[in-house]
């Protein structure tokens, strides 16, 4: 089939992608709803292990020490998003006067931890800039006051963490790029179900479209009425 043949299939009846377009989009303007804000900010702490000094007598403990401490920052990502933490962050809230309570499991969803040697980085993210600073302060002081408990269960007895970037600025996350694509996505599909469809119909249609059809069976062919004068 010539590709002017496959063109006439289109052109014929191209009211049916066109209405699918019509239809999904505005199903779509309907229906979607606008992405709510989010916003994000970051901390940054150093996790260490103090080496333990022997007078008068010389030890690797040092070396041990560093790469320990790259261990206990690995258990720490988990730490800050577990439920026991959330608690600890919950508590510094209250200490600080705010109304604001993480709901249990939600810490674990809104915090990323990226850890680079000693130094790990935690990223929250809120719909609230305001209350996220204010979960922001209570987490640096839960990291400050609440880790020693689980430095001790880590067997890491001279564990210390230092923070050294405090979630002071608050930036406003951009819009996912699965939801700029939604819109575009859908229209596409239209497109592609009507140009379907618009084939199917064409493959079921079992009347004679052209003359060329009935030279191709044998049947020869005299005249022609055109459709238009």
């Amino acid at each position: 089939m010539e590709l002017r043949q496959y063109w006439q299939i289109l052109w014929k009846r191209i009211w049916i992608p066109a209405a699918l377009v019509v239809l999904v989009g505005a199903f779509s303007l309907l229906t979607l709803k606008p992405a709510p804000p989010s916003y994000s900010a970051s901390l940054r702490f150093v996790v260490g292990i103090e080496p333990e000094q022997l007078p008068d007598q010389f030890t690797y403990d040092g070396y041990y020490a560093g790469v320990s401490s790259e261990f206990i920052a690995d258990d720490l990502s988990v730490v800050v998003g577990s439920q026991a933490f959330a608690e600890d962050v919950n508590r510094h809230l209250a200490e600080m006067g705010s109304g604001l309570q993480i709901p249990p499991g939600t810490l674990a969803g809104m915090t990323f931890a990226d850890k680079q040697h000693r130094i790990l980085r935690v990223t929250i993210t809120w719909g609230d800039p305001d209350q996220l600073q204010q979960i922001g302060q209570a987490l640096v002081q839960a990291i400050q006051d609440d880790t020693p408990k689980y430095l001790a269960q880590m067997g890491a007895r001279n564990g210390k963490v230092v923070v050294i970037d405090r979630p002071l600025s608050v930036a406003q996350n951009p819009l996912p790029l699965s939801r700029k694509l939604d819109l575009p996505l859908r229209l596409i599909l239209a497109v592609v179900a009507g140009v379907a469809l618009e084939f199917l119909l064409y493959y079921l249609d079992t009347s004679v479209q052209s003359a060329a059809e009935l030279e191709s069976l044998g049947v020869p062919v005299l005249a022609k009425i055109p459709r238009r004068k």
